[in-house]
């Protein structure tokens, strides 16, 4: 199958993060494409980005007909219900698909995520997925979206810290990342804290393959129809 991951910001290096950890569970016979948007904000930090960067989304999908499905490498699930409307595979956001995943395999979850700003769309998705009562606590770490890309010591103890804070102060049983820019961090810090750490990008790769395996698509009956 052809997997379509997009990165609906601008940044070229955060694109190259995504694609890695797509490739790292990606089946053999899956071919990841992965690209951005090229017009956008070069993060996505709160509603504004979200908004000016649907058309960049837009326009990206529409270049590659051929995907089987796609996954929209951020953590807002941005345009994602606009897709549906518009290609007829799955369409997958790696939030949605990071929410289920945890709720499967933990009875409470916390998640770990950039600036404050951010929660309160993360907070909505989540009553929107009905989720709500199984995520304890969306905890900011006060961190810009770009300065994952620097890899600094300090960036990650700032995510440690939280992460500790969820296991102490909400009873958290595994923990969602809450970037595509953390992907990276995933296999060090389930190691260190001894629970299950989730990256949207992996479980959204998976179910997408999932999907398509199983023949489904997503339905064009009434919500996500285009006409």
């Amino acid at each position: 199958m052809k997997l379509l991951v997009v990165n609906p910001n601008t940044t070229a290096s955060m694109t190259a993060k995504i694609e890695a950890a797509a490739r790292l569970v990606a089946r053999p016979d899956t071919e990841i494409m992965a690209t951005n948007s090229a017009d956008g904000p070069a993060s996505i930090q709160g509603y504004l980005d979200v908004a000016v960067c649907v058309p960049g989304i837009l326009d990206e999908v529409a270049r590659h007909p051929d995907a089987d499905a796609v996954l929209v490498a951020c953590f807002d699930d941005t345009g994602v219900d606009a897709l549906r409307c518009m290609v007829d595979g799955p369409v997958i956001g790696i939030g949605e698909a990071a929410y289920h995943a945890a709720s499967m395999i933990a009875a409470k979850f916390s998640v770990i995520t950039t600036l404050s700003r951010s929660v309160a769309g993360l907070e909505a998705n989540l009553a929107r997925y009905g989720l709500a009562q199984k995520c304890m606590r969306v905890r900011a770490t006060d961190i810009p979206v770009l300065e994952l890309e620097n890899g600094d010591q300090a960036t990650t103890d700032k995510i440690r810290n939280e992460i500790r804070r969820a296991i102490s102060e909400d009873g958290a049983e595994t923990i969602v990342l809450g970037c595509a820019g953390m992907a990276d961090l995933v296999a060090r810090l389930s190691d260190e804290f001894g629970l299950p750490v989730i990256d949207g990008v992996a479980c959204g790769v998976t179910l997408s393959e999932a999907l398509v395996g199983a023949g489904l698509g997503t339905s064009k009956m009434n919500t996500y129809s285009s006409v």
